[in-house]
């Protein structure tokens, strides 16, 4: 941390704290002792947090109840916590959480709080110190900077007296479900108070700073490459149909595949497909994540507050820089799926890199114009349907409550839909242009031109009926494998 806390600082902040001078075993008397509170106020608290979420007076609490709680409190539904709390509450598994319960859950949680407190407050002043919790972060590999520190202390310390005592602590944590760790507190931190709730399309503010970036990474690597490997016969079909210039039609297309290869003829080009997701996804990040401290610099903000407009921005100058880094994969990818094979011969990858080169340099990047002139409104698209299907779903279908993963899924699954669509007609030109065999090649211009004058409109969309059919699956698939990954990789 650049800068500590000073003496005089740091002398004045412990007056107030409650002092639990030795690291001992913990009970539920040192608690009680920390928090300055007897047995029976501490029975009057839990019983008053208990009526808070039971709004109905039923003695009992069931999801509905404790995520309305939760919402109330704001903490956001988005990551699943009314669910975890239900289960993790619920000890006799019927669905509901009586007050007995409910308080067992609070005892073990409080326990459990304490001990992590104690660990972090290293000289049991009975309070954590802003520098105590930094090298708390930086043990667990959490690289944080002094604005976030204090803005993390800043949530926590409700009196604002530059420390945080055990029952500030103790009100931060007390209903999150999950094992209380130093990753899993930092995580929360962001998800209650750093992330954007809108900013559904991108990874979460934050995890840049962090030892396991390498790991969302990963997670999203592999439910990318699940995903297109599970939607490539329907990806090889798009592009087939994408470059026909006669009438094309689906039942034939596909018969010609069967009969070109049989099964794999479907999945030709999968593997470039799915080699090119991780380089593409990190660039992506990474250049996301710059570009959004820079407008904030620029703009003597904060990374985290800087507003929808500068977000699409920031997200479409990283796409399209992700795009020109990985196009020369893309475009063999296209010359693969597009090659007429002769003898039921597949085509040799570094014959047909060869063949590309001798084409000229610009050869790889043949139709770059047309796919990056495309991000920015497909961007755009997606994010307002999003948002409009979202604030629709929760008027008209969530009674005002917030809408949860698979509502968001849905709503994401529509509005990608409707984003697609809009800019098809640069992918088919796009797909054309990759698939010229010649020195020159048509310039964007001329291959719209020649593609309206002897297909019409319906040229544009030429292979969007499976493109369409590719987004519910690869959606569903990509979040369902990257929330398994995220348990396997710890990162829940």
């Amino acid at each position: 941390m650049a800068e500590k806390q000073n003496t005089e600082k740091g002398t004045k902040s412990r007056v107030g704290c409650n002092p639990v001078k030795e690291p001992l075993p913990v009970s539920m008397d040192h608690v009680l002792l920390a928090l300055q509170e007897t047995k029976e106020e501490r029975e009057v608290r839990l019983r008053s947090l208990f009526n808070f979420f039971d709004k109905g007076n039923t003695g009992y609490l069931d999801y509905a109840e404790i995520e309305a709680g939760l919402s109330a409190l704001q903490i956001p539904s988005e990551y699943k916590y009314a669910r975890d709390l239900l289960l993790v509450c619920d000890a006799n598994k019927d669905g509901k959480v009586d007050f007995q319960e409910f308080r067992r859950y609070m005892d073990d949680k409080e326990l459990e709080l304490y001990r992590i407190f104690q660990a972090i407050d290293v000289a049991h002043n009975g309070c954590i110190l802003p520098e105590e919790l930094y090298d708390a972060l930086v043990k667990a590999g959490i690289e944080i900077d002094d604005e976030e520190l204090a803005r993390f202390v800043e949530r926590v310390d409700k009196d604002n007296n530059g420390v945080i005592t055990f029952e500030e602590w103790r009100d931060f944590l007390l209903l999150y479900p999950h094992e209380v760790t130093i990753e899993n507190i930092y995580h929360y931190w962001e998800r209650v108070c750093v992330v954007d709730i809108g900013e559904q399309t991108v990874i979460p503010e934050g995890i840049s700073k962090q030892l396991h970036a390498s790991r969302y990474l990963i997670a999203g690597a592999v439910a990318g490459a699940a995903s297109r490997t599970a939607t490539a016969p329907l990806d090889r079909l798009k592009v087939v149909l994408q470059v026909q210039t006669t009438d094309a039609r689906i039942i034939p297309a596909i018969k010609a595949l069967w009969k070109e290869g049989k099964l794999l003829a479907f999945f030709r080009g999968n593997g470039l497909n799915v080699i090119k997701v991780a380089p593409e996804s990190a660039i992506r990040f990474y250049t996301y994540e710059m570009l959004k401290k820079f407008i904030a610099d620029s703009k003597g903000g904060e990374k985290a507050n800087i507003g929808t407009l500068d977000r699409l921005i920031a997200g479409g100058l990283a796409g399209a820089v992700a795009q020109t880094a990985i196009y020369p994969m893309d475009l063999v990818k296209t010359r693969l799926q597009t090659y007429e094979c002769k003898g039921g011969k597949v085509p040799n990858l570094g014959a047909m890199s060869r063949d590309i080169v001798k084409e000229g340099p610009k050869a790889f990047y043949r139709g770059l114009f047309p796919s990056l002139l495309g991000i920015i409104p497909y961007a755009g698209i997606d994010l307002a349907a999003y948002e409009t299907l979202k604030d629709m779903s929760r008027k008209y279908v969530l009674n005002d409550s917030e809408p949860g993963p698979l509502v968001q899924l849905g709503c994401g699954t529509i509005s990608g839909a409707v984003g697609a669509t809009c800019v098809y007609p640069l992918q088919v030109v796009r797909t054309r242009m990759q698939a010229q065999k010649s020195h020159t090649g048509m310039a964007m211009s001329d291959v719209f031109m020649k593609t309206y004058r002897h297909e019409g409109l319906r040229g544009f969309y030429k292979g969007l009926f499976p493109n369409l059919l590719k987004v519910v699956p690869s959606a569903s698939i990509t979040y369902m494998v990257y929330e398994s990954m995220k348990k396997r990789l710890d990162l829940e």
